[in-house]
């Protein structure tokens, strides 16, 4: 099998990951099995963040590396949260902090519209000229009063308009079906499948 350094430590993500890339014989490893450190994510973009983590896994492992990134964006706040996502409300890092702000910064606005993205990139090599770059969204809207007891983050908050669910109310294999993630996994095994990228 030919191998793929995941520049994430995250379970969820590995598990994903690995059953959408084994049929393709590529395994799946997480760096943090080579004992390399996390890398910086200093960017105000998702792209350059997931390609910053690609490159930094690809350099200290000597092989072929992919990072994704990843966060809620809202219409009325100009994109924000955005690459703070994860810390919107300071560290130490707090779902529930994170989602009292968003609430409080909304509650006097008409438009509560938001989309999740999520980017992947894929580098032969810490100099790769030509990475792959897979995305998706998954569009919805934010709710003042969470509903649900799955997920994390943002999605007891993040409702589906024609599902009339929020994104904790999905079972794990409705949401991955449909999710940024989804779709950019999805994206990415497309690009591998019909490519020699792995090969050059």
């Amino acid at each position: 099998m030919r191998r793929l350094v995941l520049a994430s430590s995250n379970p969820g993500k590995l598990a994903e990951f690995r059953q959408m890339l084994a049929p393709l014989g590529i395994e799946v490893v997480p760096q943090s099995e080579l004992r390399i450190a996390e890398a910086d994510e200093p960017h105000g973009t998702f792209v350059e963040n997931a390609l910053a983590k690609a490159r930094h896994a690809s350099c200290h492992s000597g092989q072929p590396a992919f990072a994704d990134d990843s966060g809620l964006c809202v219409a009325a706040l100009g994109g924000a949260p955005g690459v703070q996502s994860a810390r919107y409300a300071g560290e130490p890092k707090s779902d529930e902090r994170n989602n009292q702000r968003l609430v409080a910064e909304l509650r006097d606005k008409a438009d509560h519209r938001a989309h999740y993205y999520c980017v992947i990139v894929l580098a032969r090599h810490a100099g790769d000229p030509e990475p792959l770059i897979a995305e998706g969204r998954w569009h919805g809207e934010v709710i003042a009063t969470p509903r649900g007891a799955g997920g994390f983050g943002y999605d007891p908050y993040f409702l589906l308009p024609e599902l009339g669910r929020t994104a904790a109310e999905l079972m794990p294999d409705e949401k991955n079906a449909i999710s940024h993630r989804g779709k950019a996994m999805r994206q990415l095994v497309e690009m591998l499948r019909y490519s020699e990228y792995l090969s050059a």
